[in-house]
C-alpha cells in the first residue's frame, strides 16, 4: 500500500461498531424516541419531526440535536431530559447528549403522516 492509499484510508469515516449493531442500535434509538411525547400534541417527538440528529459514536455514545414546535414551549427545560431517560435504556448505549437546535425552525411539514393523523390534520 503506497502513503497516499495508507493516508486515505486511515482518513475514511469508518465506524469501529459493526454495521449490524449500528442498525440495532438506531432502531431501539428511534423506538426509545417514541415513547416521548409533547404533551401538547398527541404524537411522539420522531413522528413530529423534532429529532434533527443521531449519531452514534464509536464507543456507544450517542449525540441527538432536537427542537421543539416553538421555542416557548413550556416544557423546553424538560424535554431534553425525557430524551435523554429514553435514550439511556436502550442496551449498549453508553452515554447520551442532547442539544436543542432551532435552525432549522421547526414547521409543521416535518411531521409523518402517522403524526398528522394523530393530531386530525390528514
Amino acid at each position: 500500500m503506497t502513503d497516499d492509499a495508507a493516508a486515505t484510508t486511515e482518513n475514511t469515516s469508518v465506524s469501529a461498531i459493526p454495521a449490524e449493531e449500528i442498525a440495532r442500535l438506531t432502531d431501539d434509538i428511534v423506538s426509545a424516541l417514541k415513547t416521548v411525547y409533547d404533551p401538547e400534541i398527541p404524537a411522539d417527538i420522531y413522528e413530529l419531526g423534532l429529532i434533527y440528529r443521531i449519531d452514534i459514536e464509536d464507543d456507544r455514545s450517542v449525540k441527538i440535536d432536537m427542537t421543539l414546535t416553538a421555542p416557548g414551549c413550556p416544557v423546553a427545560g424538560e424535554m431534553p431530559g425525557w430524551v435523554q431517560n429514553a435514550v439511556s435504556t436502550v442496551e449498549g448505549v453508553s452515554d447520551v447528549d442532547v442539544k436543542m437546535v432551532f435552525d432549522p425552525p421547526w414547521t409543521p411539514d416535518r411531521m409523518s403522516e402517522e403524526a398528522q393523523v394523530a393530531v386530525g390534520w390528514y
